[in-house]
């Protein structure tokens, strides 16, 4: 079910667990196995189709986009930046404000190992305040900080970068995943937030990408996320086509970055669940 796009492994063995999926006839259990390709298997009263070719992709989320697959109004999604067919879902939501790496598979255990907390996956972020900070505000961000909303924050790595007139660049890395933590987290020590761009999740590298392109992974970075191969932290630059790359019959070549036609900009503002 989880090969089929129908959501992470968790959320599948909860439609099992709440009698929603049958096969051939009879209701499933936890543990029961089948194979689509022999058996009739239903959920939610629709027959299951056979499981799409896993794809994962790699896209630049820019500002005023929603990093999810549908929107509740006219604003465009990233979904609506990748001209492929089939079902994705993204992995590392992105607040309408801020901008950067959002993957896009449609294979739901990855999807469950990049998102669970138990795992613990890395994202890593440039960040820029409008204020320098001082070594008492740095000090406090790392070790954690409590929110508004009495939420305290588990420690994260923060690191100094290029001054920026009156503010700087920061690094942030972050292993967890609370609703606009990073902007939250900078009001709170007095450093407003002017911008963030994600640069990495796991093992997984924004790379030369820029906003709107996006390129399939190849196999050595599917593996690498699923067997959770730690980041190289000072990797090279690699150089990145500007315009879209388009490959044969087998679509895209992995690696290759591309961009959708450009599309009229709409209000900010979102509404998404898991974001920074």
């Amino acid at each position: 079910m989880a090969k089929a796009g129908l959501g992470s492994r968790r959320a599948c063995e909860e439609l099992i667990a709440d009698g929603l999926v049958s096969v051939n006839g009879k209701t499933a259990r936890l543990g029961d196995k089948a194979d689509p390709r022999r058996d009739k298997i239903v959920v939610r009263g629709q027959a299951l189709t056979p499981p799409e070719e896993l794809q994962y992709i790699a896209i630049y989320k820019p500002r005023g986009v929603l990093s999810s697959v549908t929107s509740p109004d006219p604003r465009q999604t990233v979904r609506d930046l990748v001209d492929l067919p089939g079902h994705f879902y993204p992995v590392g939501r992105l607040d309408v404000d801020s901008e950067g790496l959002v993957l896009l598979t449609n294979d739901g255990e990855l999807t469950n190992r990049l998102t669970h907390p138990r795992y613990g996956h890395e994202k890593e972020y440039r960040v820029l305040v409008a204020r320098r900070p001082d070594e008492e505000q740095l000090q406090t961000w790392r070790r954690g900080v409590v929110l508004p909303d009495g939420y305290r924050t588990v420690p994260a790595e923060v690191y100094t970068g290029q001054a920026y007139g009156k503010g700087m660049w920061l690094k942030v890395i972050l292993k967890e995943g609370r609703k606009r933590q990073i902007r939250e987290t900078g009001a709170v020590l007095g450093l407003p937030v002017v911008k963030i761009i994600r640069v990495r999740i796991g093992s997984l590298r924004l790379g030369g990408l820029k906003p709107r392109q996006w390129r399939q992974l190849s196999p050595e970075e599917v593996r690498d996320l699923k067997e959770g191969k730690p980041p190289v932290r000072s990797p090279k630059r690699t150089a990145v086509h500007k315009k879209a790359v388009v490959a044969g019959r087998g679509g895209p070549r992995a690696g290759a970055p591309r961009t959708g036609p450009p599309r009229k900009a709409h209000p900010k503002g979102d509404s998404q669940k898991k974001e920074h």
